[in-house]
């Protein structure tokens, strides 16, 4: 029998989990990566951050360490160890996906891929050209930092995401452009190592098209720990100055200047389609991306197009999962793909994590609603953790009690979302929720009070008429 042959163009975490799918599928799968497999996320975004976000929440433990017993002087950042760790555990996990691709017998290109047609695709590897024929294409090649059109945005200390996480030293100061998920991980991160930060966003709120209650938590939090908001705020300009970047922010009616010795980037992505040869092929794109289906097919037969390039969900996860859906609808199976239920998880202290609809989406789709809350401050293990700062807020419907939407502030909480994205996904109800026993002490047992909060009947804080 005559394998049916697949490309897949770009290694991350869409292109490789949708590459060793297809083999396990029977598929004679090629893949094409211009860099390291494991992409943006394994490389230059997701996993870094969390190593560097890991050793900033170390140093803030041990720094108020007082309130738990732990006495310890002198505690200092090892800068160089830590960007070290960094690249060895990155390098360990690349290596890692190396070892899955040849293990499912994936043949990996090292170089750039360009469609020629709908069938044919050009290898450029090390100034060598190939034509490689193929039966079906996923394009996985993920994004890149989308660009500022602000005077000054090219001068030395403005930075992206990237270069943020390859700075020799800890930088003194810091002015971030965009109070989304990447912003806000970098002012947590940052913060938290004794650098003066602060964030500008545009939008009304920070984390636009979050639940506004756990934003503004969240934001109340990290002020805190010394990170300063603007929101409603537009950079008109950037300028050198002597202390390293100044900044011209418009915020409430009024011209503020602004200092840092680097200015952070962080205003979203943008498709890494240029140069790909899309319109060689005929693919149809949007202000998003490449316009696909529900089964992330491309307008050309035989094309599919997966994860951030498609613009629909900009997650790691989300584009694993629509790799695996890709692959198996190619390979003439049924995928099983839940665009409604995928969890987001910010990397904060506290972390935040969402899955479903918000309060406010909830009310705006017209439905009859009912909302339980249940503050951290009532749950054992997060009072030990993190002196009890946090919320679980659990969305349901009237009529059946079906859960809609969950959102976790708190310890844990990008861990313990997973009960909340299996609950949607076999459609449970509040009532469910609560006969589902919870060991104690955990922060997970708070999901269980959320639930009964829902019917004002929470064991572990007061009614709401009392």
């Amino acid at each position: 029998m005559v394998k049916k042959r697949l490309v897949i163009v770009g290694g991350g975490p869409g292109g490789y989990v949708a590459a060793v799918r297809a083999a396990q599928l029977g598929a004679d799968v090629s893949l094409v990566e211009k860099d390291k497999v494991g992409g943006t996320c394994l490389n230059r975004g997701c996993i870094p951050t969390k190593v560097i976000l890991h050793s900033a929440e170390l140093f803030q433990a041990l720094k108020s360490g007082a309130r738990s017993g732990i006495l310890a002087d002198n505690i200092r950042i090892d800068w160089p160890s830590v960007l070290q760790r960094k690249k060895s555990i990155v390098s360990g996990l690349v290596a890692g996906v190396a070892g899955l691709l040849k293990a499912n017998g994936v043949k990996v290109f090292q170089g750039t891929a360009s469609l020629l047609n709908d069938k044919t695709l050009e290898i450029v590897s090390n100034q060598e050209k190939q034509v490689v024929a193929a039966d079906g294409i996923v394009l996985a090649v993920g994004s890149e930092p989308a660009a500022v059109s602000i005077s000054g945005a090219g001068l030395p200390g403005v930075i992206d995401s990237t270069q943020a996480l390859e700075l020799s030293n800890i930088p003194r100061s810091l002015l971030i452009v965009g109070g989304g998920v990447i912003g806000l991980e970098f002012a947590a991160m940052y913060g938290a190592l004794g650098t003066a930060v602060t964030v500008v966003e545009m939008q009304d709120q920070v984390l636009p098209g979050v639940d506004q209650e756990m934003a503004a938590m969240l934001q109340q939090e990290l002020t805190r720990e010394g990170v300063v908001f603007h929101t409603r705020a537009k950079i008109r300009q950037i300028a050198a100055s002597t202390l390293g970047l100044t900044a011209e922010v418009e915020a409430g009616g009024k011209v503020l200047s602004m200092t840092a010795e680097y200015i952070l980037v962080a205003v979203g992505r943008k498709p890494s389609i240029a140069r790909l040869g899309i319109e060689a092929a005929g693919i149809a794109v949007n202000h998003s991306g490449i316009v696909v289906n529900e089964q992330f097919q491309t307008n050309t037969a035989g094309i599919y197009a997966i994860g951030d390039c498609n613009g629909k969900t900009l997650l790691a996860h989300a584009a694993s999962a629509q790799g695996v859906a890709a692959v198996e609808h190619f390979m003439g199976h049924k995928p099983g793909y839940f665009s409604h239920i995928i969890p987001a998880c910010i990397y904060t202290t506290p972390e935040f994590a969402t899955v479903g609809l918000t309060e406010e989406q909830a009310k705006q789709s017209g439905r009859a609603v009912k909302v339980g809350k249940f503050p951290l401050s009532g749950n054992g293990k997060a009072l030990i953790e993190n002196s009890g700062k946090g919320l679980i807020k659990i969305i349901a419907g009237v009529q059946y009690g079906e859960i809609l939407g969950v959102q976790i502030l708190g310890p844990r909480a990008t861990d313990i979302i997973a009960e909340a994205a299996l609950a949607i996904r076999l459609e449970a109800t509040v009532e469910e929720l609560i006969t589902t026993i919870h060991a104690h002490p955990t922060i997970s047992e708070a999901v269980a009070e959320a639930a009964l909060a829902v019917y004002d009947q929470a064991v572990h804080w007061p009614p709401k008429d009392h």
